[in-house]
């Protein structure tokens, strides 16, 4: 795992410009503190942070590879989990290797098979070659859009960056942002492709993007297709555990301390579960690590989302498969700390974060980081199995819409609501949104004598593998590399996201449960009480000096009208908010709040230019 950066100008030799880029390469250093490289020659300049995960001495970056008709420079980041078997077919083709990482592997298979090396990689991975044969950059992204990669066309080439930060740090790069990017900071809807901020693109998932003196050239290698499920139903639970088996297999590889994150979930559980029993069969005890916040526990009380507290069913768990263990426990104190937010604006280079459920998600990933360097993480299975509530709410199924934004909307109110009207006025986000759900519904392909009810299932979970697991994952990449965490998906890997969603609905809920194929695939490893749990999401705090700290935040805020943010948001409600004497009692109050102190702070830190027109 790493941090890469780069810049392609065709009409310039850019050895002049080695101080802009070490500008762009340091602001991955989070991402990668173990190591640093440049590499320059005439019209590229590649820049790479490393975090060493496998072959420590032998995986430095940037990595090239000098041809009779040019040389092949390489900066790479993520993990490719077949990166062995790539190797051994690779050597039998004659290639030659130094080192003993995948980085190498990635490269020589770019030698042999050029860019259709992305079909051949199991993994999560961003990373840009450059082809001195052709003079051309090749930029490739992984199938699910797990590791970011964004990128800025320019006059005469290209800038690109693991995070908008790097492009940001190089003077040709404009830090605005117009309508079209506020829409997607509150719309909760992501557009492929869009980088928010004016000019800026992310390479989409399953794609390559191609840069010659022509421009930019995309090309998608991997998409979600429909295809015929003929497997009978216990066919289909079988090969859901043989791949969950193999991935889980794969993914433990790493030359430095590997652990899980629990949460007492079926997703968590499975898949700390599968771990425990793998590296028991070496002689090895998994490690794992829960969140829980103080006296939540003790005083939890049930919602909507949330009918139990976590850590009864962490401990069954860590009871369950031996594992060893650690709660992290954070106070509201830690949660609402101005300095934990601003790790997070940072980390994500955006204001559209989730409040305490992104301050958690960074303090756990602190603490674990004392401790181990890789993780493994439950995330991605509530999309690919349907264990949300939209899933099963007949509003949301029948919506002509994303169906999570009608749980949203019912949970937490509008983000947008705490916006100048005029604002509101310029984004237009009911049309935003009905403009982008057509897009996004127009492609989904329907199999020969679907039924109407199978099909709108396959729309839902097509929705959730192709837009909004991208925001979650996102979230997850941002926080952990903010502190040099790789958080590996092992629910993620391609092969199953594709024979799972090719299921029906029938088999996916056969037990009208949520995540059924899931549940009853690990059976055998799971506590009962884990095996019965209805879905809680991550949790969020309850204690109401939580939203009192918030309420201190705002009116010291308020305090300071002449601030940008009040040409966004409408100061007279927001003060409202901070002045109501049980604001705790508000899901949509505190999310007000959450989201003026983050745009507030983005402003100071960024200070982008804003459009509205």
């Amino acid at each position: 795992m790493c941090g890469i950066t780069g810049w392609v100008s065709f009409d310039r030799d850019l050895r002049s410009a080695s101080s802009t880029l070490d500008a762009m390469t340091e602001t991955m250093s989070c991402r990668g503190p173990d190591d640093r490289g440049t590499w320059i020659s005439g019209p590229v300049a590649l820049g790479h942070r490393r975090l060493a995960i496998i072959d420590l001495p032998g995986g430095r970056q940037p990595m090239t590879l000098d041809t009779p008709e040019g040389t092949l420079a390489l900066v790479y980041s993520g993990e490719t989990y077949n990166f062995t078997e790539l190797r051994r077919e690779l050597t039998d083709r004659g290639h030659r290797f130094t080192t003993s990482s995948d980085t190498e592997v990635v490269l020589r298979g770019y030698l042999q098979w050029g860019e259709e090396v992305a079909e051949r990689l199991n993994g999560m991975y961003a990373f840009a070659v450059w082809d001195g044969r052709h003079q051309k950059l090749v930029m490739i992204r992984d199938r699910m859009g797990i590791k970011p990669f964004s990128y800025y066309p320019t006059p005469d080439g290209v800038l690109f960056g693991s995070e908008p930060k790097a492009v940001l740090a190089n003077p040709l790069a404009r830090a605005r942002v117009g309508v079209d990017g506020l829409r997607e900071l509150f719309a909760f809807v992501k557009t492929p492709g869009h980088g928010v901020w004016d000019g800026m693109y992310e390479v989409e998932p399953g794609t390559v993007v191609t840069v010659d003196r022509s421009g930019p050239h995309r090309r998608v290698y991997w998409s979600l297709e429909t295809r015929p499920h003929t497997d009978d139903l216990g066919t289909s639970v079988g090969r859901v555990r043989t791949l969950l088996d193999d991935i889980v297999r794969r993914q433990l590889v790493a030359d430095v301390p590997v652990c899980t994150l629990l949460s007492g979930g079926l997703d968590s559980s499975a898949m700390t579960a599968l771990a425990a029993r793998r590296l028991a069969e070496a002689g090895e005890t998994v490690r794992s690590f829960s969140v829980d916040f103080a006296g939540r526990t003790e005083n939890f009380v049930a919602d909507a989302f949330r009918a139990t507290p976590d850590t009864p069913f962490v401990h069954d768990v860590v009871r369950a498969s031996g594992t060893e263990h650690q709660d992290i426990v954070l106070d509201s104190v830690a949660l609402a700390d101005p300095e934990v937010r601003t790790k997070m604006i940072r980390a994500r280079d955006l204001p559209m974060g989730l409040g305490d459920m992104d301050s958690s998600l960074y303090l756990l990933f602190k603490a674990i980081r004392q401790h181990s360097t890789v993780a493994l993480s439950g995330e991605s299975a509530d999309e690919v199995f349907g264990g949300y509530l939209q899933f099963f709410d007949e509003r949301a199924r029948k919506a002509d819409t994303f169906p999570w934004l009608v749980e949203f909307e019912q949970h937490f109110g509008d983000d947008a609501g705490v916006l100048r009207p005029e604002v509101n006025r310029s984004m237009d986000l009911p049309a935003f949104i009905h403009d982008s759900y057509a897009t996004a519904v127009a492609g989904i392909e329907r199999l020969g004598g679907e039924s109407d009810f199978e099909y709108r299932m396959r729309t839902i979970c097509h929705l959730h593998l192709t837009r909004f697991v991208r925001v979650l994952l996102d979230r997850k990449d941002r926080a952990s590399m903010a502190v040099g965490l790789e958080v590996r998906v092992p629910f993620c890997d391609h092969r199953l996201v594709e024979y799972v969603y090719n299921t029906p609905w029938s088999f996916k809920s056969f037990d009208g449960r949520e995540k059924s194929l899931l549940r009853e695939a690990t059976a055998d490893l799971l506590p009962r009480s884990v095996y019965d749990r209805v879905k809680s999401p991550y949790p969020s705090t309850q204690d109401p000096q939580y939203a009192t700290a918030l309420q201190e935040q705002t009116r010291e805020l308020l305090a300071r009208p002449t601030h940008r943010v009040f040409d966004l948001v409408d100061a007279a409600r927001i003060r409202r908010i901070a002045e109501c004497d049980t604001p705790q009692n508000s899901t949509a109050s505190r999310r007000g709040m959450e989201r003026t102190l983050d745009l507030a702070l983005w402003l100071d830190l960024y200070n982008p230019e804003i459009t509205l027109t």
